[in-house]
């Protein structure tokens, strides 16, 4: 997204709602440095049928913003006075420099009523079992929405209310079933999952984590969901040695070719 112009940007949301927008919600995104920028993608998104937005934080934070949250705060105000939509924050790890402290996210919870989740990227484990059981628990409760997916079980059972995972492009049937083992409080069934979801988690998220949405696009293509991995500068397509690599991973996740799931009971 943040390699895409406005009327990309419009064009993508508008390709995905005619795919799948009579049976599924549809969050789009929201990234731009300047506010108005971001307000001006925001009324798009709802005016062509969104149902929510993710706001990505503007660079302007990576240089401090984290001390600033008097920043932070009439940002999101800025994008949630021209929509109606729920918007959901994303919330970088902190280094990143492009976090927001929790204090901050409290207070944008309070300032913006809009405000309903938070997708959180914190990569603290500690950290991130704070944010679920403060944000969760304020009079106007915000969902943490994990995207560790990397670490997705262990993230799941600390209490979020749900995920927001860019590799649910690929396995999004083993995070649902994973989602729903451990709302079940079935151990057995959670790990025998996240042994699936393991060599896969392992294969994106190495380094360097730049290729991560590299990797899955690789995968959509093994996978026959796709034609192309195309990628925009300054990023590259991945080579054959790694694009083998993803391959066996998704034979070991049990993942077949032209698209095949086959989650066992």
């Amino acid at each position: 997204m943040h390699a895409c112009t406005f009327e990309e940007q419009q064009r993508i949301l508008d390709l995905t709602l005619e795919e799948i927008g009579d049976r599924l919600p549809v969050i789009s995104g929201v990234w731009a440095d300047g506010s108005h920028n971001a307000a001006r993608i925001a009324r798009m998104a709802e005016a062509h049928g969104a149902s929510a937005l993710l706001v990505f934080p503007s660079q302007v934070f990576s240089m401090g913003g984290q001390l600033r949250p008097e920043m932070a705060v009439p940002h999101l105000s800025t994008i949630a006075a021209a929509t109606d939509l729920p918007l959901i924050v994303f919330a970088y790890a902190e280094r990143s420099t492009l976090s927001y402290p929790l204090d901050t996210l409290v207070r944008m919870a309070e300032a913006v009523p809009t405000i309903c989740a938070i997708k959180d990227w914190s990569n603290d484990p500690m950290l991130h079992e704070r944010q679920i059981r403060v944000l969760q628990s304020l009079p106007r409760p915000v969902n943490v929405l994990t995207t560790h997916s990397a670490w997705l079980m262990s993230s799941l059972v600390l209490g979020c209310n749900g995920l927001l995972s860019g590799s649910g492009s690929i396995i999004p049937d083993l995070q649902v079933a994973l989602w729903q083992a451990v709302q079940a409080n079935d151990l057995a069934r959670a790990r025998a999952i996240n042994d699936r979801i393991y060599p896969l988690a392992q294969a994106f998220y190495a380094a360097p984590a730049l290729d991560m949405h590299n990797r899955m696009k690789e995968c959509l293509v093994l996978l026959g969901r796709m034609e192309r991995a195309v990628v925009r500068p300054p990023l590259v397509r991945i080579g054959d040695a790694e694009r083998e690599r993803l391959r066996a991973a998704l034979h070991a996740a049990g993942i077949g070719e032209a698209g095949a799931f086959g989650l066992a009971a």
